[in-house]
């Protein structure tokens, strides 16, 4: 699978990526903590190609991105992203999925 980091996510989690087997681009070389992905009215889950959005504490610590990250990258094994809007939190990943 192929991901396109932000700019809050440095070069320690980009590389979490690659080892777990995907594609991934960064903005500065593009997973976000850009909330505003995470607006289902704007970006229906349905109409958007897969969007995870993180959403840590704020000042959350790098090693802190890095778990999240590696939870995302665990439940990507289990299930499909298509389709759906994933929010990871702290201690969970919120589905979002288009029931029309």
């Amino acid at each position: 699978m192929k991901f396109k980091l932000d700019e809050n996510l440095g070069s320690r989690s980009a590389r979490l990526f690659p080892e777990a087997g995907h594609d991934v681009e960064t903005v500065s070389h593009e997973v976000s903590l850009d909330l505003d992905f995470a607006d289902v009215i704007r970006f229906p889950p349905h109409k958007t190609a897969r969007i995870a959005v993180l959403r840590p504490p704020t000042g959350a610590s790098l090693r802190l991105l890095e778990k999240y990250v590696s939870e995302l990258l665990r439940m990507l094994d289990a299930e499909s992203i298509r389709g759906r809007l994933w929010i990871v939190e702290a201690g969970r990943i919120r589905v979002h999925e288009d029931t029309a």
